[in-house]
């Protein structure tokens, strides 16, 4: 199974959405038993939304709490590597 459907259904779960259709809960426990980068992503979604709910105000109410969640974002975020001159980046765009 592939890894970006088991993601979309851990964040679907984490929402309290259902599971995208043909995806059901054993299939997706039996994929995050053996797949280490599942379980691994599952627990930073859950620490991010925990952050996220656990901040003080909601941040369209405080520009500070805005920036500081989007900080606390950045921090945790996987970074590409970076392109080389005349590589294409995964937007498809050629750098340099």
């Amino acid at each position: 199974m592939l890894c970006t459907r088991i993601r979309t259904a851990l964040s679907a779960r984490l929402d309290g959405e259902e599971l995208p259709p043909g995806l059901t809960v054993h299939r997706l426990e039996t994929h995050l038993a053996g797949c280490r980068d599942c379980r691994r992503w599952e627990a930073q979604i859950r620490a991010l939304a925990a952050g996220a709910l656990g901040a003080p105000g909601q941040p369209e109410d405080d520009p500070a709490a805005a920036d500081a969640l989007l900080a606390r974002l950045r921090t945790v975020s996987v970074r590409p590597g970076a392109v080389p001159p005349g590589g294409v980046d995964s937007g498809g765009k050629r750098a340099g």
